[in-house]
């Protein structure tokens, strides 16, 4: 069996496929064709992504499946819910981008919750034994990869052009059943990025300023004429030397005290 992961966006903005989850459909087509697998194509979302589904199907994809979560579900949660769904695959075609544009980090975190080797952003294909691959690389240079076992596999929009399915298979895949697959809940959501700050010291502890009265003391504490104390020179070993570093900057209250 060899399967399609494919996202369909329907929203105000965009709809629909991007072209390279396009070309992972006619791509997995192909490599069916040259091997004699079955194709299924496998999406995760709501029930408007059944369109980009019956897509597939009217392109010849066998059989549809869609597990039901947010649209708005993170890859890595997106790839766990696929996981099981394509582990018998013996190939997974993927776009490299979806509609929306988002992360494209799907197939990468799909071939880690399946533990496969990974071919990203590939520009060809030659479906020969073992199938044969070609991938763009920084400064215009290319990789040639030959796949010897089960992957996952994404590709860019202009690596093929999705067959133009006929009226017979385009209106049978509107009526064709889009298999869910269970009801699992899978973890969804934007998660807020942590909140940095500069790190702030303990407030040092110093006696309080003497004086007989209240102005007295408060000559002490705004008297900038002070000299500044002054710095400690020590000659010690390399451990010596380390515990005094800790010990002044515990006093700072850069370190937490000691349990």
């Amino acid at each position: 069996m060899i399967a399609a992961c494919i996202k369909s966006i329907d929203d105000r903005s965009t709809h629909g496929l991007s072209p390279a989850d396009e070309a992972a459909i006619e791509m997995a087509l192909r490599h069916g064709e040259a091997t004699g697998h079955t194709v299924i194509a496998v999406t995760v979302g709501g029930a408007r992504a059944d369109r980009g589904l019956r897509v597939a199907l009217a392109s010849g994809v066998k059989t549809a499946i869609r597990v039901d979560a947010p649209n708005d579900t993170e890859s890595a949660a997106v790839a766990a819910a696929l996981a099981p769904v394509v582990a018998h695959s013996a190939t997974v075609w993927c776009g490299d981008y979806s509609a929306d544009r988002g992360t494209g980090s799907v197939p990468a975190f799909l071939a880690a919750q399946l533990r496969r080797q990974q071919a990203l952003g590939l520009i060809s294909a030659e479906f020969v034994d073992p199938l044969r691959v070609t991938r763009r690389l920084d400064g215009g240079r290319r990789e040639v990869l030959r796949i010897t076992g089960p992957a996952v596999l994404s590709v860019e929009g202009s690596i093929a052009r999705l067959r133009r399915a006929s009226l017979r298979p385009a209106l049978a895949a509107q009526s064709a059943e889009v298999l869910p697959y269970g009801t699992t809940v899978v973890p969804s959501g934007k998660t807020s990025p942590p909140a940095v700050r500069p790190y702030r010291p303990r407030a040092r502890v110093l006696p309080a300023p003497s004086g007989a009265t209240a102005l007295d003391r408060l000559r002490v504490l705004t008297d900038s004429s002070a000299a500044p104390e002054p710095g400690e020179t020590i000659e010690a070993g390399p451990a010596e030397a380390a515990a005094r570093i800790i010990e002044v900057l515990r006093g700072w209250g850069y370190l937490e005290l000691a349990e």
